[in-house]
């Protein structure tokens, strides 16, 4: 896997939503986009560390008994709470928005005609978050080998 990538974990249970994400960012040579029908699918895949997760709060329509995006998130949390992972969903109750939040997602985007631009603002920030990080990484190592010489 191309580390030099935005690894991208794209979970949606609605096939044709999921198709257009995956379309909209593997378009970019800088993501490796990986999609995921339901949240098991996803956890099972977490030791391919995604830099960004982007989450569906429903996720039972393909596989009725599948965990739901909250649980998704929940068991991501145990595991890693560094990944950025952004609930995208129909959903506009605002206990759940609040609830998810509580749960430690980092944004909850409600699918509407601009959720798609307002997700690629949040995935280019962590892409050059990511870059900056490398680039400080790279130039402190460089000072230690030259220092050191």
């Amino acid at each position: 896997m191309d580390r030099s990538k935005i690894i991208i974990f794209l979970v949606d249970d609605n096939a044709l939503y999921l198709k257009d994400l995956e379309i909209a960012f593997s378009s970019k040579p800088y993501y490796n986009v990986i999609t995921f029908a339901t949240g098991e699918l996803c956890l099972e895949k977490l030791y391919l560390k995604p830099d960004i997760i982007v989450l569906d709060y429903y996720l039972n329509s393909v596989k009725k008994d599948a965990i739901n995006g909250l649980e998704t998130l929940t068991k991501i949390r145990s595991v890693n709470l560094e990944i950025p992972v952004i609930i995208l969903s129909t959903e506009t109750n605002v206990e759940i928005v609040q609830n998810c939040l509580k749960h430690k997602a980092n944004e909850f985007i409600i699918k509407d005609a601009v959720s798609l631009a307002r997700l690629r603002e949040i995935i280019t920030t962590v892409f050059i978050d990511k870059q900056v990080k490398e680039n400080t990484i790279s130039h402190i190592s460089k000072e230690i080998t030259r220092t050191a010489l």
